[in-house]
């Protein structure tokens, strides 16, 4: 049997948020971190660099919508229309939804032989990384505005 003990959360200053492209939100990496339940199970400097990788396909995949919002425009995501909760654009709530998602699946895609709590087996892992592929894909579609699912005949 062995014994997982994971590393000591990084400090606030290892984690200041990453600053995102002018249209789209910053990422505050002590939030993400908890959302993801990582404490200190992944480096301040693994963790950034997913955020990252994660980010910039988010963006990329949002590109048009970004366009056509910018046209109509609206200067960043917080200010096009849409419902709000809790007094936040759902649309942001979507962004930092899909970032989350994507820099899961990076993670555990990256260090598959990465585990924090020494339990899990590799189908597991797997599933957990399709899964948040397919929550990072339904949280793009919201902002959208498009379906969450493709579906086509063979």
């Amino acid at each position: 049997m062995s014994l997982v003990i994971p590393a000591p959360k990084p400090s606030d200053a290892d984690e200041l948020p990453i600053k995102n492209t002018y249209f789209w939100p910053d990422v505050d990496l002590k939030s993400l971190r908890a959302s993801l339940r990582y404490e200190g199970t992944v480096t301040a400097e693994r963790l950034r660099q997913a955020v990252k990788t994660a980010i910039s396909e988010v963006n990329a995949e949002l590109y048009d919508y970004r366009t056509e919002q910018m046209d109509a425009g609206y200067l960043t995501l917080a200010e096009v229309p849409a419902d709000k909760i809790d007094g936040e654009s759902i649309k942001l709530t979507h962004y930092e939804a899909a970032v989350c998602a994507l820099t899961g699946a990076t993670i555990v895609e990256r260090y598959r032989g990465y585990d924090a709590s020494g339990t899990r087996k590799a189908e597991e892992i797997n599933v957990s990384a399709d899964e948040l592929w397919r929550d990072a894909r339904f949280s793009i579609s919201k902002i959208a505005g498009r379906s969450a699912c493709i579906i086509g005949l063979l």
